[in-house]
């Protein structure tokens, strides 16, 4: 059982620690919403939670909610820029579709 970095996304995640000059890592989740029914979540984590499963990839510590580690083993995560946008890229390969919008999925 396993989340991983792409290079580039643990380098963007490590300048956004430095810059925070705060934290353990990185939390990722998953919540209810959207038109196909979850969304991922990520935050910067300033503790290690009871019931946390901690992750490391390139010297990045990722945290997963023992209620959300079932729909992100096996995820990678990249970051990527699509012309003017830019942002973190979930990989998962528990989905088993998107919403049009690709703001929510479902396993």
């Amino acid at each position: 059982m396993t989340i991983t970095l792409s290079d580039t996304a643990a380098d963007r995640m490590r300048s956004f620690l430095a810059k925070r000059e705060k934290g353990v890592g990185v939390r990722l989740g998953v919540k209810t919403t959207g038109c196909s029914g979850m969304a991922y979540t990520m935050e910067f984590a300033d503790e290690v939670d009871a019931g946390d499963t901690v992750f490391e990839d390139k010297g990045i510590k990722i945290l997963v909610g023992a209620k959300s580690l079932v729909y992100l083993e096996g995820t990678e995560l990249d970051y990527v820029r699509e012309g003017l946008n830019e942002g973190f890229k979930f990989s998962n390969p528990n989905e088993k579709s998107r919403c049009g919008c690709g703001e929510s999925f479902n396993v």
